[in-house]
């Protein structure tokens, strides 16, 4: 699928709005003008592989998998494969047009099992209001969050314990600062299953309460900052353009698991940050 006789990088597909290549995982339409994702795909075939790398670890053939904030599928594709025969990924994405081409993305890949909801996640089920942006022009479609106000169209809210599961292994959480909502709206999935999971918390003055909240869930916290640029990326581009730039991501595991977690700095207390002032 990745082997495209145009040449490693080369654009098979493209208009005003978007742009088509074969990448690491399989075939991605993305957004070009999308400032961290679809740059991303554009200049290195991936984005964020370092935390593919660690999702090596936690996603086994079998498992049920959520990918809360799922956007345009960079990771989904790697779950569904990962998961596959007999395992299946939720993929929540409150945007409609990321999620238009969320759903794309799982097509022209053949994926059957990834349930796609265009939903967010939350505390409790409702509505949500998500921006209504210009998808041609530049922007971070990444960091869009819930009721940022302007122009507008509604959402439903479906907590991750509406879902009835009969298994849960890893929740991948990246809402843009509503990961405690999240965390709150899957209490019961969370005691059951007692699943890893992998948050977003990348918004230091919000950071304090979420790392105390999943700690009063008896898990240890640990953190998981990647740089956003791979230098071994698939479309061998050596030049940084994210110089600097890493994700803040906290790893959970469940205390009674009792893994032995190495090469992780583990979290000290809800006013630890990874980084340097």
């Amino acid at each position: 699928m990745n082997d495209v006789k145009a040449g490693v990088g080369a654009t098979l597909l493209e208009n005003r709005a978007v742009r088509l290549k074969a990448t690491r995982h399989g075939m991605m339409l993305y957004h070009p003008k999308d400032a961290y994702v679809g740059r991303s795909f554009d200049l290195y075939g991936e984005f964020s592989e370092g935390e593919v790398v660690l999702f090596r670890q936690l996603a086994q053939p079998g498992s049920v998998v959520l990918d809360i904030g799922a956007n345009i599928g960079a990771h989904t594709l790697y779950f569904a494969a990962a998961v596959a025969p007999n395992g299946g990924v939720i993929a929540y994405e409150p945007q409609r047009v990321i999620h238009q081409m969320l759903c794309a993305n799982l097509a022209l890949n053949g994926i059957t099992n990834v349930r796609a909801l265009l939903a967010g996640a939350g505390r409790e089920r409702g509505i949500a209001q998500v921006p209504v942006l210009d998808y041609a022009a530049e922007n971070n479609f990444g960091g869009i969050a819930l009721g940022m106000g302007g122009p507008s169209e509604t959402v439903d809210i479906v907590p991750v314990d509406a879902l009835g599961l009969g298994r849960c292994d890893l929740m991948k959480i990246d809402v843009e600062g509503m990961e405690g909502e999240v965390v709150a709206g899957a209490g019961a999935t969370i005691a059951r299953f007692r699943p890893v999971l992998y948050v977003e918390n990348d918004r230091r003055e919000k950071s304090p309460a979420l790392i105390e909240q999943l700690l009063s869930l008896d898990y240890e916290l640990f953190w998981h900052c990647p740089p956003l640029f791979n230098p071994q990326n698939f479309f061998h581009q050596p030049t940084n353009v994210f110089p600097g730039t890493v994700s803040i991501n906290l790893l959970c595991v469940p205390r009674e698991a009792g893994r032995n977690v190495t090469g992780f700095r583990a979290v000290t207390g809800a006013q630890d940050w990874p980084l340097k002032a």
